[in-house]
């Protein structure tokens, strides 16, 4: 699978409530640029978790990828809002090691 491949099934599933298949893609030593959020696969899973992207409604809109990027905006739907949001992740070895995002109200 190329990583685009790879980000779309696991987006796919974490937009219907499974985390697991992002626990392989997860580098162990994943980066993690948003302010706040916690870096590492175990912390960044456990809190995505509890964060409300978990139980959001997630429309995908584009994705662009190279060799070593995925980007990724898709719409993040829940009952108080809905947002954009652009993920951007940097992959080695078909791993994630880096991930920067955007997010604000539409």
């Amino acid at each position: 699978m190329t990583i685009k491949q790879l980000t779309l099934h696991a987006f796919q599933e974490f937009a219907n409530g499974n985390l697991e298949p992002l626990r392989p893609l997860l580098h162990e030593n994943f980066v993690e640029h948003s302010p706040g959020n916690p870096s590492g696969r175990d912390a960044f899973l456990e809190f995505i978790a509890q964060a409300p992207v978990a139980g959001a409604e997630l429309a995908l809109q584009r994705v662009i990828a190279d060799e070593t990027h995925v980007v990724v905006h898709y719409l993040m739907t829940t009952p108080e809002t809905t947002q954009a949001v652009v993920d951007i992740w940097r992959f080695e070895n078909n791993q994630i090691v880096e991930h920067w995002d955007v997010v604000q109200p539409t």
